[in-house]
């Protein structure tokens, strides 16, 4: 939003410097988190993932040994098939009726070997899963002490730098209120495109702080009268001078302190 007071060109440079000096700040904070927030949610992301992983490689066990069950069941029932057909191939009549129930029998027979061969295959299918389980919970084990450690060190950083960084984001959206918004814009799209976000720097030993392409000294006049805003036609960050610069550091200093 635009002020509604017109700010003189210098009072716009002091602006945006404590701007500058305000959002390097928090950019400071967050480097020392990194890349730990990313971290982090990587590392939930594949916990997650491995814990689905192990309960459905739990799940297909509990399966395969409910299976191997109603197998046992099946070979129960084909073996009293066959004692029942071998018992009622005594009261026959004729071969016709002996060699059906014979039939009968081998075909109970060929199912108890089907449904054996059948076990025997899952009981190997079960030793396989279980190694897998066995190492899939070994990797869990793993990945979720990993990502304790990473939380509790996220948390430990959070912790000791939520305050300032939330002073500070208060103290950005301040600042930003008080230049127009054109220069606002110009402001965040230099910070966006160059090294380190710094939009706006100092004059250091007569090359601007950032890019250290040596400044004219007629331009460095012009830029310590403070009468327009003068970018580096190198980088195209926006240039103040030194003793602006000192000022302007020092009174934000006496901000922070009061945090």
């Amino acid at each position: 939003m635009a002020t509604t007071k017109e700010l003189s060109v210098e009072e716009k440079l002091r602006a945006l410097f404590d701007l500058q000096i305000i959002d390097t700040r928090i950019d400071e904070i967050r480097n020392v988190r990194g890349e730990l927030p990313l971290e982090v949610e990587d590392l939930e992301d594949e916990v997650a993932g491995l814990t689905t992983r192990l309960e459905k490689l739990q799940s297909d066990l509990v399966q395969i040994e409910d299976s191997i069950k109603a197998k046992k069941v099946a070979i129960e029932d084909h073996s009293s098939a066959i004692k029942r057909y071998t018992e009622q191939q005594k009261d026959v009549r004729n071969n016709r009726e002996f060699n059906a129930l014979t039939k009968e029998v081998e075909f109970q027979e060929l199912e108890i070997q089907l449904s054996e061969k059948q076990i025997k295959e899952m009981k190997a299918s079960i030793e396989h899963k279980k190694e897998v389980i066995a190492t899939s919970k070994d990797r869990l084990d793993q990945k979720s002490t990993h990502l304790k450690h990473k939380k509790a060190e996220l948390n430990d950083i959070m912790s000791e730098t939520q305050k300032e960084e939330s002073f500070l984001t208060e103290k950005s959206a301040e600042y930003e209120g008080q230049i127009e918004d054109r220069l606002l814009a110009a402001y965040k799209r230099i910070r966006s495109s160059v090294r380190n976000g710094l939009a706006v720097v100092s004059i250091e030993r007569g090359a601007s702080a950032g890019s250290f392409f040596t400044i004219p000294p007629q331009i460095q006049v012009e830029i310590a009268s403070r009468k327009k805003i003068i970018t580096d036609e190198h980088s195209g960050r926006i240039l103040v001078d030194a003793s602006l610069a000192e000022e302007e550091r020092e009174k934000m200093e006496k901000i922070f302190a009061k945090m």
